[in-house]
């Protein structure tokens, strides 16, 4: 069942001339009510300025436009922040552009329903409230200064400031749950318990919204009234991976084998049998395309972790659209439970080292290039990849680098609140932190890149091979140079930089990494401080004193000895 709402919304003018607030309510369906929620705004333009209610207009009408154009993939704050941010700077531009509009500002309160939470994001004196279980609750802070001769000063509103500060929140849906959004013209003249009991009065919410409204204006109200009534009816299935559980209700398919034919698609070869997975070649009968076709293995049916795991894996799949990866193919009819990508013929780096295949260091950083282009892909759609290794790396026969498996990958916007994810990574390639825990990082995908970059130059590891299970100790990385002595030193620095022991010492993004190779020995980064020996070694360290102390002890004994003759 999907979420399902009802509302009601009411905006009066009052004793002005112009109304300057403006709501708004986007509610999509089907796939995108799924990933994207249900999304309500309330504006209140700044009054005295003729371009308020421009603002708060465009305002809610730009939020409620392009938080929709939003991938998918973006956690809900992150897609709000980002359109609040560009919308910010419109009406600050706008207005210094325009005498008319010059000062043009607005407050902006949103509610985003999505699957069994929501979401607020609020920035001004306008409020959102929730009546749940006969209690109202205020949601939101007005942003104002106390001021001896005026009231509702604000100290933050969109078209104030270049840098734009929202308040966030979030938390669970509860089915009958009333949410309220209301600019200052009710609540200013509205007690809270007044409010409250309009709420209840009213089951209807176009009756509520239109009862506070036109209440807060006969009491004397000399601002404009505006409010939206959201109603909670029905609520969806627990998470995004439940929800792509629900629809597909499919059969785990058995083995295929080479010569069967499955949906209209001929299966050619068995690519990888894994212990979770099955990967068949296939051509499809009607137009000759080579797929790649990737099930689970039959001895996981029934379990609901793994299939949501494989539906979760082609939802992320699905929007990830860059050359670097394969794309998903819609199958047309689908017996039992599998997805489709494009095929490439070639081989992963893996395949190509264990083939003896020798990388020159030009060959390397064109390859670092390609696949730091295919990470930041990710990473602006919010995707961790997670594990990022040679074997997870497909160069073709037509030249181009792909990222393989996001089958352990993760995005923001399918994680709940206080969800740790489970260790993931081959550990040769794992960043030190995660040893201790850590909680996943875009930067652990850089990290693994910069060893894929050092392992495909000296077939070795930064700091040695790493067995599963194994609790390694990082000191300093080997330098490549001690395996392969053309390696140029600008090089060397980027590769060592990528691998540091310490985070802080790393690139931050996937563009900055991809900057310092495209510049090359234009512009080399500085070489990294090496660490001292008691921070590289302590063990060694304190040996090395202990054993200096016990020879200086007896060369004091001994010259005692001399001395006592």
């Amino acid at each position: 069942m999907p979420l399902n709402i009802a509302l009601g919304h009411a905006s009066l003018t009052g004793p002005r001339e112009r109304n300057e607030d403006y709501c708004g309510v986007a509610t999509p369906e089907g796939q995108e009510l799924e990933n994207k929620g249900v999304i309500v705004a309330v504006a209140d333009g700044i009054g005295g300025h003729k371009g308020g209610r421009e603002a708060a207009e465009y305002t809610v009408r730009g939020l409620l436009a392009d938080y929709f154009a939003t991938p998918d993939t973006w956690a809900v704050p992150h897609a709000i922040e980002t359109v609040a941010s560009a919308l910010n700077r419109w009406v600050i531009a706008e207005g210094s552009r325009n005498a008319e509009l010059t000062g043009m500002a607005t407050t902006l309160s949103a509610l985003v329903l999505r699957g069994t939470r929501f979401y607020t994001a609020h920035i001004g004196d306008s409020r959102i409230y929730r009546l749940q279980a006969g209690v109202l609750r205020q949601l939101t802070v007005d942003h104002t200064w106390e001021h001896p001769e005026l009231s509702n000063v604000l100290s933050r509103a969109i078209g104030l400031d270049k840098r734009l500060l929202l308040d966030f929140a979030d938390g669970d849906l509860e089915l009958h749950d009333r949410f309220l959004l209301v600019s200052d013209g009710v609540y200013g003249v509205l007690p809270d318990a007044l409010m409250r009991e309009i709420l209840l009065d009213h089951p209807e919410p176009q009756a509520a919204a239109v009862a506070l409204t036109s209440l807060a204006i006969a009491q004397g109200g000399h601002d404009n009234a505006t409010a939206v009534v959201v109603d909670v009816l029905a609520l969806p299935a627990a998470n995004l991976r439940d929800s792509l559980e629900s629809v597909a209700q499919l059969p785990v398919p058995p083995k295929f084998k080479v010569g069967q034919l499955v949906d209209g698609l001929l299966v050619e070869e068995v690519l990888h049998d894994a212990r979770e997975n099955v990967l068949y070649r296939v051509r499809n009968s009607r137009n000759q395309q080579q797929l790649v076709l990737k099930a689970l293995q039959p001895a996981l049916e029934g379990d609901a972790g793994a299939i949501a795991g494989l539906l979760m894996e082609e939802w992320r799949a699905r929007r990830v659209v860059s050359p670097h990866f394969p794309q998903i193919v819609p199958s047309e009819q689908r017996s039992c439970l599998y997805y489709l990508m494009t095929w490439h013929a070639g081989a992963t780096l893996q395949e190509r080292l264990a083939a003896d295949q020798h990388f020159p260091v030009g060959e390397v950083v064109h390859l670092g290039i390609a696949l730091l282009k295919g990470i930041a892909t990710l990473h602006r759609l919010d995707i961790l990849h997670r594990d990022i290794k040679t074997d997870n790396i497909h160069l073709g026969q037509d030249g181009v680098l792909r990222v393989l498996d996001l089958g352990v990958a993760l995005s923001l916007a399918e994680l709940q609140p206080g969800e740790v994810p489970g260790p993931a990574g081959t550990p040769s390639y794992m960043a030190p932190e995660l040893f201790a825990g850590a909680a996943p990082e875009k930067g652990f995908d850089l990290y693994g890149a910069g060893v894929v970059l050092y392992h495909l130059l000296t077939r070795k590891y930064p700091y040695g091979e790493i067995e599963p299970f194994q609790k390694p100790k990082f000191g300093d990385p080997e330098r490549p140079t001690r395996w392969r002595t053309e390696i140029p030193g600008w090089l060397e620095n980027i590769l060592l930089k990528a691998v540091a022991r310490e985070a802080k010492d790393r690139f931050e993004t996937a563009e900055e990494f991809l900057l310092a190779l495209e510049r090359g020995p234009t512009r080399p980064i500085a070489p990294p401080v090496r660490l001292a020996l008691v921070d590289r070694n302590p063990l060694r360290f304190w040996k090395i004193v202990a054993l200096a102390s016990l020879l200086l002890n007896f060369l004091l004994f001994l010259l005692f000895l001399l001395l006592m003759r």
